[in-house]
């Protein structure tokens, strides 16, 4: 016994007695024994019927007492139940217009009585057989598509895991910045949520700041972890990160933002920043954000030569460096943040 043809449940619509019967014989012969073979007399017992039970196909008769075969089909299609059930429509005398307007409702073939045993046999076999793919392509679809979804969902525990393992590789160069590059992405995604951004372009910051840093590894230890100031040979090392980060980047190609971030988070608003110099809105936005996220962590965490600067003294230099060393549109939206802030909670502990 084909697949298709077990358990499935027929309902017959026709207030005509002998067809029923005649229908019910026929069908009882192709189908399994743990199907069945249900009737009603009229269109709204059909509907009632469907409502309540599982049906996987209708017979239903055009010419019916009360509402016909076509209003049955209409209500039918409106039902939850009976939206993709197949509907075969049985009539003795119909016109060609009356029938284009059954497949228009809905119905999915078409009996035209008397009925032919080995007609209504294939042709139910056909119906049941159409439904029974559509349903497992259906499942196999869903299947997949969860498969799909936990591949993705791995995929960006993956991803995180991995961005957030290079950024604490990079801080580890140096004690006194420990879960620097954390809190700079945390920063610069709030800045950008605070501006409207996309949820999107927040998480993309988000990443662009736990990776900004990540040219430090190609400098030496010497130097990134040197406790007095750096000699003018010395800083112009560092400033290398940049260069260093933004290559090392550039070879994730979906994601050009990180290297962007990395590149430029160093230039300044009014032009006197490095590597390139750029001036205002010739820095990349994300660069923009990041790099006052970067200053106001750097003024807010401890260092070898002195602990994170008063509150206070931070907001200060925030506020003199709007428009000169950071863009004013953000640095606003940082001294809001600092003045929420009433128990300078945002910085290292």
């Amino acid at each position: 016994m084909n697949e298709h043809l077990k358990n499935v449940n027929i309902l017959i619509i026709d207030d005509d007695h002998v067809s029923q019967k005649i229908v019910t014989r026929i069908l009882s012969g192709c189908l399994s024994d743990g199907s069945g073979v249900f009737s009603a007399k009229t269109g709204l017992e059909g509907l009632d019927f469907i409502s309540s039970h599982p049906v996987d196909l209708v017979l239903l008769d055009m010419v019916m007492p009360g509402i016909d075969g076509l209003e049955t089909l209409k209500r039918l299609r409106a039902l939850p139940a009976g939206n993709n059930v197949p509907v075969i429509m049985m009539s003795a005398t119909v016109s060609q217009e009356l029938e284009a307007e059954a497949f228009r409702t809905g119905t999915t073939d078409f009996i035209h009585k008397p009925f032919s045993p080995d007609v209504i046999s294939l042709r139910v076999q056909r119906q049941l057989r159409l439904a029974y793919l559509n349903k497992n392509l259906s499942l196999e679809v869903e299947r997949q598509t969860a498969l799909a979804t936990e591949r993705l969902k791995s995929n960006i525990r993956l991803f995180n895991e991995t961005i957030l393992a290079l950024a604490n590789t990079i801080d580890a160069k140096d004690p006194y910045t420990s879960g620097h590059s954390v809190r700079v992405a945390d920063y610069s995604r709030t800045i950008s949520k605070i501006s409207g951004d996309s949820r999107e372009y927040q998480n993309s910051i988000y990443y662009s700041g736990l990776l900004h840093d990540i040219g430090k590894i190609g400098i030496p230890i010497t130097i990134i972890g040197k406790t007095s100031g750096l000699s003018d040979e010395e800083y112009e090392q560092m400033k290398e990160h940049t260069i260093i980060g933004a290559k090392i980047l550039s070879y994730i190609k979906d994601f050009p933002e990180l290297s962007y971030a990395a590149h430029y988070h160093h230039e300044r608003y009014d032009g006197k920043g490095y590597p390139d110099g750029l001036k205002g809105e010739e820095i990349p936005r994300q660069a923009r954000i990041i790099g006052i996220a970067d200053a106001y962590d750097a003024m807010t965490s401890k260092r070898s030569y002195r602990d994170c600067l008063p509150q206070e003294v931070v907001r200060e230099q925030i506020a003199k460096g709007s428009g000169h060393q950071f863009d004013p549109q953000f640095a606003s939206i940082l001294l809001n943040m600092i003045d929420l802030d009433k128990d300078y909670r945002m910085r290292q502990f």
